[in-house]
């Protein structure tokens, strides 16, 4: 029997904080640098920047130098992290509660669904990271999303590292898929537009007509960073399990869940 005088847990202690809860509201969507937050939850960018350290200090949040920019930073939140504490802090409650979190799935979507919801995926060269993200949301969504990728300067061709990590450990075979520029896709209706290039995210076309949601996810390109051949592929199975574990997350905003009929 745990004494009835014992502490909340850390994360309850860290999240109640009204600023805290607000900064992680804004990042479970995307990840945003600190003079977006700060107009977003209208709060003075030191208080802000104060309690970003706080919550990166607790490893629930992590940041990253922008690739357009190097003297900004994008925030990001680990939800799987919070997953995991959220779950702690329900055990520490009762027992009953400290159930392992469950993963973020989908269900099937109702019957009677009018369309499905699209989602475009806009990077750089549209030969690593946004084609990665088309295959692996593809996959889990099992045609119940309709989804695409372009980038704001094609490459010629999908990065073979990419072909490879995605055949041998998805199971998904791109090696006939060629990059498109984003230009062609101006006329298409989208749900999401989801940046994954700090670049692109300044230069994607303007989507207004549509007001799809458009969020940015900031992941640095792994053809930058290592050398080609075999001795890269861990940056692009690294990458490519990121974008896995970010798609998971938002396939229940795609494809919510029926709520349940009381009896």
């Amino acid at each position: 029997m745990r004494p009835s005088g014992a502490a909340a847990p850390a994360f309850v202690r860290l999240a109640a904080h009204p600023v805290r809860w607000r900064l992680l509201a804004e990042l479970a969507v995307g990840d945003y640098r600190v003079r977006e937050l700060v107009l977003r939850i209208g709060r003075p960018q030191n208080l802000v920047s104060y309690h970003l350290r706080l919550l990166r200090g607790a490893g629930l949040v992590t940041a990253r130098r922008s690739s357009f920019d190097a003297r900004d930073a994008y925030y990001h939140l680990d939800l799987e992290r919070c997953a995991e504490a959220l779950a702690d802090a329900g055990g520490a409650l009762h027992p009953a509660l400290g159930l392992a979190p469950a993963s973020p799935l989908p269900q099937p979507p109702p019957a009677g669904t009018a369309r499905r919801p699209a989602v475009l995926f806009a990077c750089t060269g549209n030969s690593a990271r946004s084609p990665i993200a088309e295959a692996l949301l593809r996959r889990r969504a099992h045609g119940r999303v309709e989804v695409t990728s372009a980038g704001s300067h094609p490459k010629s061709r999908l990065h073979a590292d990419v072909v490879h990590v995605l055949r041998e450990q998805y199971g998904v075979d791109v090696s006939q898929q060629r990059p498109r520029h984003l230009d062609v896709l101006l006329g298409r209706r989208f749900d999401y537009v989801i940046s994954l290039c700090d670049k692109v995210r300044e230069v994607c076309p303007d989507f207004v007509d549509d007001r799809p949601r458009l969020v940015h996810w900031s992941i640095p390109d792994p053809a930058a960073i290592t050398g080609p051949g075999p001795v890269g592929r861990p940056a692009f199975a690294r990458t490519a399990a990121e974008i896995d574990t970010r798609i998971r997350h938002l396939l229940p905003l795609l494809l919510p869940a029926p709520r349940a009929v009381e009896k």
